[in-house]
Protein backbone atom coordinates (compact mmCIF):
# COMPACT_ATOMS: atom_id res chain seq x y z
CA UNK A 1 0.00 0.00 0.00
CA UNK A 2 0.80 3.83 -0.84
CA UNK A 3 2.69 5.09 2.17
CA UNK A 4 0.49 7.45 4.53
CA UNK A 5 0.77 10.92 5.77
CA UNK A 6 4.16 11.56 7.62
CA UNK A 7 2.46 14.04 9.65
CA UNK A 8 0.25 11.28 11.62
CA UNK A 9 3.11 9.76 12.86
CA UNK A 10 3.97 13.06 15.10
CA UNK A 11 1.41 12.46 17.35
CA UNK A 12 -0.59 9.75 18.88
CA UNK A 13 -4.83 9.74 19.36
CA UNK A 14 -5.78 11.65 22.33
CA UNK A 15 -4.69 9.97 25.29
CA UNK A 16 -7.77 12.14 27.06
CA UNK A 17 -10.17 9.59 25.07
CA UNK A 18 -8.18 6.75 25.18
CA UNK A 19 -8.49 6.94 29.41
CA UNK A 20 -12.40 7.40 28.69
CA UNK A 21 -12.18 4.03 26.43
CA UNK A 22 -10.28 2.36 29.45
CA UNK A 23 -12.66 3.60 31.91
CA UNK A 24 -15.70 2.44 30.39
CA UNK A 25 -14.35 -0.63 29.97
CA UNK A 26 -13.52 -1.22 33.60
CA UNK A 27 -16.42 0.47 34.73
CA UNK A 28 -14.52 3.15 36.62
CA UNK A 29 -15.31 6.85 37.13
CA UNK A 30 -14.48 8.80 34.60
CA UNK A 31 -12.49 12.41 35.84
CA UNK A 32 -10.21 12.13 32.82
CA UNK A 33 -12.80 13.62 29.68
CA UNK A 34 -14.01 16.81 30.84
CA UNK A 35 -17.78 16.45 30.72
CA UNK A 36 -20.10 16.83 33.49
CA UNK A 37 -22.80 14.18 34.30
CA UNK A 38 -25.46 16.71 35.04
CA UNK A 39 -28.48 18.08 32.85
CA UNK A 40 -28.31 21.57 30.92
CA UNK A 41 -30.32 24.23 31.78
CA UNK A 42 -33.93 23.50 31.79
CA UNK A 43 -34.69 25.92 29.09
CA UNK A 44 -32.27 24.97 26.81
CA UNK A 45 -33.71 21.52 26.86
CA UNK A 46 -37.04 23.15 26.21
CA UNK A 47 -35.91 24.48 23.47
CA UNK A 48 -34.44 21.52 22.00
CA UNK A 49 -37.65 19.95 22.36
CA UNK A 50 -39.39 22.72 20.49
CA UNK A 51 -36.83 22.54 17.38
CA UNK A 52 -37.25 18.60 17.15
CA UNK A 53 -40.49 19.01 16.39
CA UNK A 54 -40.50 22.54 14.77
CA UNK A 55 -37.20 22.80 12.81
CA UNK A 56 -35.14 23.69 11.41
CA UNK A 57 -33.58 20.35 10.23
CA UNK A 58 -31.88 21.31 7.45
CA UNK A 59 -28.56 22.57 6.55
CA UNK A 60 -28.37 26.27 7.77
CA UNK A 61 -25.95 29.25 6.50
CA UNK A 62 -22.49 27.28 7.07
CA UNK A 63 -20.72 29.95 9.44
CA UNK A 64 -24.14 29.66 11.36
CA UNK A 65 -27.62 30.72 12.13
CA UNK A 66 -28.11 34.01 12.10
CA UNK A 67 -30.16 33.97 15.48
CA UNK A 68 -26.94 32.13 17.02
CA UNK A 69 -24.70 34.53 15.33
CA UNK A 70 -26.53 37.36 16.75
CA UNK A 71 -26.07 36.33 20.16
CA UNK A 72 -22.87 35.52 19.77
CA UNK A 73 -21.97 39.00 18.72
CA UNK A 74 -23.91 40.44 21.00
CA UNK A 75 -22.66 38.55 24.41
CA UNK A 76 -19.33 39.01 23.20
CA UNK A 77 -19.23 41.91 22.40
CA UNK A 78 -20.92 43.81 25.68
CA UNK A 79 -17.84 41.66 27.16
CA UNK A 80 -14.82 43.13 24.98
CA UNK A 81 -16.94 46.79 24.60
CA UNK A 82 -17.47 46.58 21.18
CA UNK A 83 -19.55 46.28 18.23
CA UNK A 84 -19.59 42.75 17.00
CA UNK A 85 -20.86 42.13 13.14
CA UNK A 86 -22.83 38.95 13.67
CA UNK A 87 -22.35 38.60 9.33
CA UNK A 88 -18.73 39.82 8.95
CA UNK A 89 -16.99 38.73 12.82
CA UNK A 90 -18.44 35.61 13.93
CA UNK A 91 -18.29 31.95 12.39
CA UNK A 92 -20.50 29.26 14.29
CA UNK A 93 -18.26 25.98 13.92
CA UNK A 94 -18.74 21.84 15.04
CA UNK A 95 -17.58 22.56 18.88
CA UNK A 96 -14.09 24.84 19.61
CA UNK A 97 -11.89 21.74 18.67
CA UNK A 98 -13.17 23.12 15.00
CA UNK A 99 -12.86 26.31 15.51
CA UNK A 100 -8.86 26.12 16.86
CA UNK A 101 -8.56 23.67 13.34
CA UNK A 102 -10.22 26.44 11.23
CA UNK A 103 -8.15 28.96 12.75
CA UNK A 104 -5.01 27.89 12.31
CA UNK A 105 -5.71 26.65 8.97
CA UNK A 106 -6.79 29.83 8.03
CA UNK A 107 -3.46 31.67 8.95
CA UNK A 108 -0.86 29.26 8.61
CA UNK A 109 0.94 28.29 5.58
CA UNK A 110 3.97 25.36 5.50
CA UNK A 111 6.45 25.80 7.56
CA UNK A 112 5.08 28.91 10.14
CA UNK A 113 5.92 29.17 13.61
CA UNK A 114 3.58 29.03 16.21
CA UNK A 115 3.93 28.99 19.89
CA UNK A 116 2.44 26.99 22.23
CA UNK A 117 2.17 27.24 26.46
CA UNK A 118 3.20 24.01 27.76
CA UNK A 119 1.36 22.57 29.62
CA UNK A 120 -1.30 22.73 26.89
CA UNK A 121 -4.69 21.14 25.78
CA UNK A 122 -3.27 18.00 24.05
CA UNK A 123 -5.08 19.41 20.33
CA UNK A 124 -2.66 22.42 20.18
CA UNK A 125 0.41 20.53 18.89
CA UNK A 126 -1.60 18.58 17.22
CA UNK A 127 -3.16 21.14 15.25
CA UNK A 128 -0.49 22.97 14.70
CA UNK A 129 1.00 19.69 12.90
CA UNK A 130 -1.61 18.90 11.10
CA UNK A 131 -1.84 22.86 9.43
CA UNK A 132 1.88 22.11 8.03
CA UNK A 133 3.26 24.39 11.04
CA UNK A 134 6.20 23.98 13.59
CA UNK A 135 5.27 24.40 17.43
CA UNK A 136 7.53 26.33 19.13
CA UNK A 137 7.69 25.64 23.23
CA UNK A 138 7.34 28.10 26.43
CA UNK A 139 7.12 26.65 29.32
CA UNK A 140 4.58 27.72 31.83
CA UNK A 141 6.52 27.75 35.37
CA UNK A 142 5.01 26.19 38.54
CA UNK A 143 3.42 26.31 40.68
CA UNK A 144 1.64 29.56 39.36
CA UNK A 145 2.72 28.30 35.52
CA UNK A 146 4.16 31.70 34.92
CA UNK A 147 6.07 32.24 31.94
CA UNK A 148 9.77 34.08 31.90
CA UNK A 149 9.33 37.41 29.60
CA UNK A 150 12.48 36.88 27.90
CA UNK A 151 11.87 33.32 26.94
CA UNK A 152 8.88 34.30 25.21
CA UNK A 153 9.93 37.08 23.69
CA UNK A 154 13.17 35.22 22.39
CA UNK A 155 10.44 33.02 20.95
CA UNK A 156 8.84 35.52 19.16
CA UNK A 157 11.66 36.73 17.52
CA UNK A 158 11.50 33.38 15.71
CA UNK A 159 9.09 34.54 12.90
CA UNK A 160 6.40 33.47 14.56
CA UNK A 161 2.85 33.68 13.28
CA UNK A 162 0.61 33.40 16.11
CA UNK A 163 0.94 32.22 19.54
CA UNK A 164 -2.14 30.03 21.35
CA UNK A 165 -3.11 31.48 24.69
CA UNK A 166 -5.55 29.09 26.75
CA UNK A 167 -7.54 31.16 29.21
CA UNK A 168 -8.63 29.72 31.76
CA UNK A 169 -5.77 27.44 30.67
CA UNK A 170 -6.56 23.72 30.60
CA UNK A 171 -5.06 21.66 32.03
CA UNK A 172 -3.56 23.39 35.11
CA UNK A 173 -6.15 26.12 35.94
CA UNK A 174 -4.35 28.85 35.40
CA UNK A 175 -5.66 32.27 34.63
CA UNK A 176 -3.80 34.81 32.76
CA UNK A 177 -3.21 38.23 34.85
CA UNK A 178 -4.01 41.97 32.37
CA UNK A 179 -0.10 42.67 32.80
CA UNK A 180 0.27 38.78 30.87
CA UNK A 181 -1.85 39.26 28.65
CA UNK A 182 -1.08 43.17 27.81
CA UNK A 183 2.57 41.56 27.39
CA UNK A 184 1.64 38.94 25.16
CA UNK A 185 -0.33 41.26 23.05
CA UNK A 186 2.81 43.83 22.93
CA UNK A 187 4.65 41.19 21.47
CA UNK A 188 2.33 39.86 18.74
CA UNK A 189 1.69 44.06 17.77
CA UNK A 190 5.45 43.97 18.12
CA UNK A 191 6.22 41.24 16.06
CA UNK A 192 3.42 41.32 13.68
CA UNK A 193 1.22 38.25 15.11
CA UNK A 194 -1.92 36.59 15.85
CA UNK A 195 -3.17 35.26 19.49
CA UNK A 196 -5.54 32.94 19.24
CA UNK A 197 -6.98 32.41 22.32
CA UNK A 198 -9.30 29.30 23.50
CA UNK A 199 -11.69 30.74 25.92
CA UNK A 200 -14.11 27.60 26.67
CA UNK A 201 -13.88 28.12 30.11
CA UNK A 202 -14.60 31.86 30.56
CA UNK A 203 -17.32 31.51 33.03
CA UNK A 204 -15.65 28.73 35.08
CA UNK A 205 -13.60 31.08 37.03
CA UNK A 206 -12.66 31.27 40.92
CA UNK A 207 -12.36 34.81 42.81
CA UNK A 208 -10.24 36.72 43.30
CA UNK A 209 -9.57 36.08 39.95
CA UNK A 210 -11.54 37.10 37.10
CA UNK A 211 -11.35 36.37 33.12
CA UNK A 212 -9.81 38.98 30.68
CA UNK A 213 -10.77 38.82 26.79
CA UNK A 214 -7.48 39.65 25.05
CA UNK A 215 -9.09 40.76 21.84
CA UNK A 216 -10.97 42.94 24.46
CA UNK A 217 -7.33 44.85 25.36
CA UNK A 218 -6.31 48.18 23.42
CA UNK A 219 -5.59 47.51 19.47
CA UNK A 220 -5.77 43.69 19.80
CA UNK A 221 -9.04 42.91 18.37
CA UNK A 222 -7.46 42.95 14.73
CA UNK A 223 -4.82 40.50 16.12
CA UNK A 224 -6.86 38.12 18.04
CA UNK A 225 -9.07 35.04 16.70
CA UNK A 226 -11.13 34.28 19.85
CA UNK A 227 -12.14 30.59 19.85
CA UNK A 228 -14.65 29.23 22.36
CA UNK A 229 -17.30 26.60 23.14
CA UNK A 230 -21.21 26.75 24.19
CA UNK A 231 -19.73 23.44 25.18
CA UNK A 232 -18.58 23.84 29.46
CA UNK A 233 -20.67 27.10 29.82
CA UNK A 234 -24.38 25.31 29.51
CA UNK A 235 -22.65 21.66 29.94
CA UNK A 236 -23.68 20.74 26.39
CA UNK A 237 -20.10 19.12 25.49
CA UNK A 238 -21.96 16.66 22.81
CA UNK A 239 -23.77 19.17 21.29
CA UNK A 240 -20.40 20.65 19.51
CA UNK A 241 -21.18 23.90 18.92
CA UNK A 242 -18.23 26.05 18.65
CA UNK A 243 -17.10 29.71 17.18
CA UNK A 244 -14.64 31.56 16.23
CA UNK A 245 -15.08 35.55 16.36
CA UNK A 246 -12.48 37.98 15.01
CA UNK A 247 -11.54 40.61 12.20
CA UNK A 248 -13.44 40.66 9.05
CA UNK A 249 -10.31 39.28 7.06
CA UNK A 250 -9.86 36.58 9.23
CA UNK A 251 -13.28 35.72 9.66
CA UNK A 252 -14.25 35.93 5.97
CA UNK A 253 -10.94 33.12 5.28
CA UNK A 254 -11.99 30.81 7.99
CA UNK A 255 -15.48 30.43 7.03
CA UNK A 256 -13.91 28.54 3.79
CA UNK A 257 -12.05 26.50 5.53
CA UNK A 258 -15.08 25.35 7.79
CA UNK A 259 -17.07 25.21 5.04
CA UNK A 260 -14.85 22.95 3.21
CA UNK A 261 -14.09 20.88 6.47
CA UNK A 262 -18.10 20.18 7.95
CA UNK A 263 -20.19 22.46 5.94
CA UNK A 264 -22.62 23.78 9.17
CA UNK A 265 -23.26 23.19 12.92
CA UNK A 266 -26.42 21.39 13.61
CA UNK A 267 -28.92 23.82 12.75
CA UNK A 268 -31.93 22.52 15.36
CA UNK A 269 -28.84 22.63 18.31
CA UNK A 270 -28.23 26.52 17.22
CA UNK A 271 -31.42 27.00 17.39
CA UNK A 272 -32.15 25.77 20.93
CA UNK A 273 -28.52 27.00 22.40
CA UNK A 274 -29.42 30.59 21.40
CA UNK A 275 -31.68 30.55 24.46
CA UNK A 276 -28.40 30.35 26.84
CA UNK A 277 -26.27 32.31 24.77
CA UNK A 278 -28.72 34.92 25.90
CA UNK A 279 -29.33 34.00 29.74
CA UNK A 280 -28.49 37.05 32.38
CA UNK A 281 -25.70 37.66 34.52
CA UNK A 282 -27.25 35.43 37.20
CA UNK A 283 -27.00 32.18 35.04
CA UNK A 284 -23.07 32.89 34.85
CA UNK A 285 -22.96 34.00 38.60
CA UNK A 286 -25.23 30.87 39.69
CA UNK A 287 -22.26 28.81 37.37
CA UNK A 288 -19.42 30.46 39.65
CA UNK A 289 -21.00 29.56 42.33
CA UNK A 290 -21.46 25.88 41.65
CA UNK A 291 -18.66 25.16 40.61
CA UNK A 292 -16.85 27.43 43.42
CA UNK A 293 -18.53 24.37 45.91
CA UNK A 294 -17.20 22.23 43.68
CA UNK A 295 -13.52 22.79 43.62
CA UNK A 296 -13.59 23.77 47.49
CA UNK A 297 -15.44 20.21 48.30
CA UNK A 298 -12.84 18.46 45.82
CA UNK A 299 -10.10 19.89 46.79
CA UNK A 300 -10.40 19.92 50.80
CA UNK A 301 -11.22 16.26 50.97
CA UNK A 302 -8.22 15.39 48.41
CA UNK A 303 -6.30 17.74 51.18
CA UNK A 304 -7.57 15.51 53.98
CA UNK A 305 -6.50 12.33 52.20
CA UNK A 306 -3.21 13.52 51.88
CA UNK A 307 -2.85 13.77 47.97
CA UNK A 308 -0.86 16.81 46.61
CA UNK A 309 -2.55 19.35 44.18
CA UNK A 310 -2.70 22.76 42.46
CA UNK A 311 -5.94 24.65 43.12
CA UNK A 312 -7.35 26.24 40.07
CA UNK A 313 -8.12 29.88 39.33
CA UNK A 314 -10.15 28.39 36.83
CA UNK A 315 -11.67 25.78 34.77
CA UNK A 316 -12.62 22.05 36.54
CA UNK A 317 -9.30 20.60 36.48
CA UNK A 318 -6.94 19.58 39.38
CA UNK A 319 -3.12 18.65 38.57
CA UNK A 320 -1.92 16.16 41.27
CA UNK A 321 1.36 15.12 42.13
CA UNK A 322 1.96 11.25 42.55
CA UNK A 323 5.87 11.85 42.57
CA UNK A 324 5.45 10.32 45.99
CA UNK A 325 3.54 6.81 45.05
CA UNK A 326 6.18 6.71 42.08
CA UNK A 327 9.03 6.70 44.53
CA UNK A 328 7.73 3.81 46.16
CA UNK A 329 9.02 0.32 45.27
CA UNK A 330 4.94 -1.18 44.56
CA UNK A 331 5.45 1.63 41.32
CA UNK A 332 9.36 2.23 41.16
CA UNK A 333 10.02 2.84 37.41
CA UNK A 334 6.61 3.23 36.51
CA UNK A 335 5.26 5.59 34.19
CA UNK A 336 2.32 8.35 34.84
CA UNK A 337 0.73 6.46 31.94
CA UNK A 338 0.91 3.21 33.70
CA UNK A 339 0.11 4.35 37.04
CA UNK A 340 -3.18 6.08 35.87
CA UNK A 341 -4.10 2.77 34.01
CA UNK A 342 -3.41 1.25 37.46
CA UNK A 343 -6.28 3.59 39.00
CA UNK A 344 -8.77 3.05 36.65
CA UNK A 345 -8.33 -1.01 37.78
CA UNK A 346 -7.37 -0.72 41.17
CA UNK A 347 -9.36 2.24 42.24
CA UNK A 348 -11.87 2.89 40.05
CA UNK A 349 -11.20 6.30 38.87
CA UNK A 350 -9.64 7.60 35.67
CA UNK A 351 -7.60 10.13 35.32
CA UNK A 352 -5.30 11.62 32.86
CA UNK A 353 -1.51 11.05 32.54
CA UNK A 354 0.03 14.74 32.48
CA UNK A 355 2.70 14.05 30.12
CA UNK A 356 0.57 14.16 27.34
CA UNK A 357 0.45 18.07 28.11
CA UNK A 358 4.24 18.69 28.10
CA UNK A 359 6.70 18.40 25.54
CA UNK A 360 9.14 18.50 28.76
CA UNK A 361 9.97 15.12 30.49
CA UNK A 362 7.22 15.76 33.33
CA UNK A 363 5.91 12.06 34.83
CA UNK A 364 4.68 12.76 38.18
CA UNK A 365 1.62 14.66 37.43
CA UNK A 366 -1.83 13.54 36.74
CA UNK A 367 -5.36 15.69 35.78
CA UNK A 368 -8.52 14.78 37.81
CA UNK A 369 -11.90 17.18 37.15
CA UNK A 370 -14.41 17.88 39.21
CA UNK A 371 -17.72 18.92 37.05
CA UNK A 372 -19.85 15.65 38.63
CA UNK A 373 -22.71 16.11 41.22
CA UNK A 374 -21.82 16.19 44.42
CA UNK A 375 -22.90 12.25 44.72
CA UNK A 376 -20.75 11.30 42.23
CA UNK A 377 -17.71 13.57 44.21
CA UNK A 378 -18.09 11.71 47.42
CA UNK A 379 -18.22 8.47 45.70
CA UNK A 380 -14.81 9.78 43.64
CA UNK A 381 -13.53 10.77 46.91
CA UNK A 382 -14.06 7.47 48.89
CA UNK A 383 -12.55 5.81 46.53
CA UNK A 384 -9.29 7.86 46.30
CA UNK A 385 -9.47 7.39 50.01
CA UNK A 386 -8.05 3.81 49.05
CA UNK A 387 -5.67 5.55 47.20
CA UNK A 388 -4.11 7.85 49.93
CA UNK A 389 -3.96 4.55 52.13
CA UNK A 390 -0.57 3.62 50.21
CA UNK A 391 1.06 6.69 51.68
CA UNK A 392 0.52 5.47 55.46
CA UNK A 393 1.84 1.54 54.92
Amino acid sequence: MPELSSKVNIFTDSVIRRMTRISEAYGAINLSQGFPDFDPPKEILDALAYAAYNGPHQYTFTYGSYNLRSALAKKHGKAINRTIDPDMEVLVTCGGTEAMMSAMMTICNPGDNVIIFSPYYENYRADTILSGANPIIVPLNPPDYSFDKQVLEDAFRNNVKAIIVCNPSNPTGKVFTTEELEFIGHLALRYDAYVITDEVYEHIIYEPFHHVHMAGLPDMFEHTITCSSLSKTYSITGWRLGYLIGPEKVIESAKKVHDFLTICAPAPLQEAACVGVNFGESYYKDLQRKYTEKRNYFCRRLDEIGLRHNTPQGTYFVMMDISEFLSMDKFKGWTDLQFCEWMIMEIGVAAVPGSSFFMEPVNNLIRLHFARSMDTLDEVLNRLEKLGRYLHR
